[in-house]
């Protein structure tokens, strides 16, 4: 029966499998006829394995956090922004050319939902975290559908009336890259209309 790869390539257990490697080395290195350069040259590769995986780990949780800081910063903005323009079109000074010159007057919306189809697009943000956006047009927001590597069909993942979407179920197997394939549609009165969004394939990196 054939072996697997001894060597492993999620993060942690490689550097489990490393720092035993480096050590039961050494305590054979008389018996292998192994060069002290040979032993130095493990032990800085095992500096090197700790080091960058520590900083890559470090710059995936900023990531993250920069992408949920950008994402409530936006929301809080397009809040505090459609608070005020209500209060600034609610004035008897307010009038079309007003608001044309502010520009909170939105292009004329031609879509017919009946034949429309989302656009989603996604960002990963590694971990099995996937942000999707979409434009809600005149619906009441969309289904979203997912098939993950493995998986025989798309299966339902939620309703969103408020982009952005936040995909945040945890890699199937840790450490592992996962293929995500994302559809979704629009909905009215809670009923799905129009067409569904072409596929949207993300790679969820560890």
């Amino acid at each position: 029966m054939a072996k697997s790869d001894y060597f492993p390539h999620p993060d942690n257990d490689l550097l489990v499998w490393h720092d035993r490697f480096k050590v039961n080395l050494a305590a054979k290195q008389a018996e292998l006829g192994l060069s002290a350069e040979d032993i130095a040259s493990v032990e800085r590769d095992n500096l090197e394995l700790h080091d960058r995986i520590s900083a890559g780990s470090a710059a995936s949780a900023a990531a993250r956090q920069a992408t949920a800081a950008k994402t409530a910063s936006v929301n809080n903005v397009e809040g505090n922004t459609r608070a005020l323009v209500r209060r600034v079109k609610a004035h008897p000074a307010y009038s079309d050319a007003m608001g044309n010159f502010l520009g909170v007057i939105g292009a004329e919306d031609t879509i017919k939902l009946s034949e429309a189809k989302p656009v989603l697009t996604g960002v990963d943000q590694t971990g099995g975290v996937v942000v999707l956006n979409f434009i809600k047009s005149k619906s009441d927001g969309i289904n979203i559908y997912c098939q993950r590597e493995g998986e025989p069909d798309f299966i339902f993942l939620a309703r969103d009336t408020i982009p952005p979407y936040v995909d945040n179920r945890p890699l199937l197997v840790a450490g592992k890259p996962e293929l995500r394939r994302y559809t979704a549609v629009y909905i009215l009165k809670d009923a799905e209309v129009g067409q569904y969004s072409d596929e949207l394939v993300v790679i969820c990196a560890p």
